[in-house]
């Protein structure tokens, strides 16, 4: 039964990122494409181009490009010249960027550090761990396609009485 559970407060977590994105973006004053291209932007380990920030976000060049100049306009984007290639341009979070996402994120970071400041050691290894191998389960889904694209078999509905399979 706990397993069960653990999986259903799986997917209720699952569906609460679009919410918190939409939220997040709100507060940042951005739209959530352009919250979610800050992220990239920010995490990446060095300076994105249009084309790579495109491939994350999974829109065409043509979409990222009016994306970056929103984000250039609201001050949250800067565009320089690449360190490495004189003919590229690199996209670099501002202070302001950081500031606004730091400012807009500090009510769930500090709920979040509220409950791992009551882990012990153990605990937090144990939830680490969990977390680790979910995150990899989650990425691996992300990326891997079946061989083929078919739809599910709507027979395999009907043996879990129309619920959806567990987690």
């Amino acid at each position: 039964m706990m397993r069960y559970r653990i999986g259903q407060e799986i997917r209720r977590l699952l569906r609460l990122a679009p919410a918190v994105h939409a939220e997040l973006a709100e507060r940042v004053g951005v739209g959530v494409t352009d919250l979610l291209a800050l992220d990239d932007a920010t995490s990446a380990p060095s300076a994105l181009g249009v084309v790579e920030l495109a491939e994350l976000l999974k829109i065409r060049s043509a979409s990222a490009t009016v994306l970056v100049d929103r984000l250039v306009e609201s001050g949250h984007l800067e565009r320089r010249p690449h360190s490495g290639d004189r003919r590229r341009v690199g996209l670099h979070p501002t202070a302001a960027a950081h500031h606004d996402v730091r400012a807009a994120l500090d009510p769930l970071i500090c709920g979040i550090t509220d409950i791992t400041s009551g882990l012990n050691a153990s605990q937090t290894a144990v939830v680490l761990q969990f977390l680790t191998q979910l995150i990899d389960v989650l990425e691996n889904f992300a990326e891997t396609r079946p061989e083929t694209q078919t739809r599910p078999d709507k027979t395999r509905r009907s043996h879990t009485h129309g619920q959806t399979p567990e987690l």
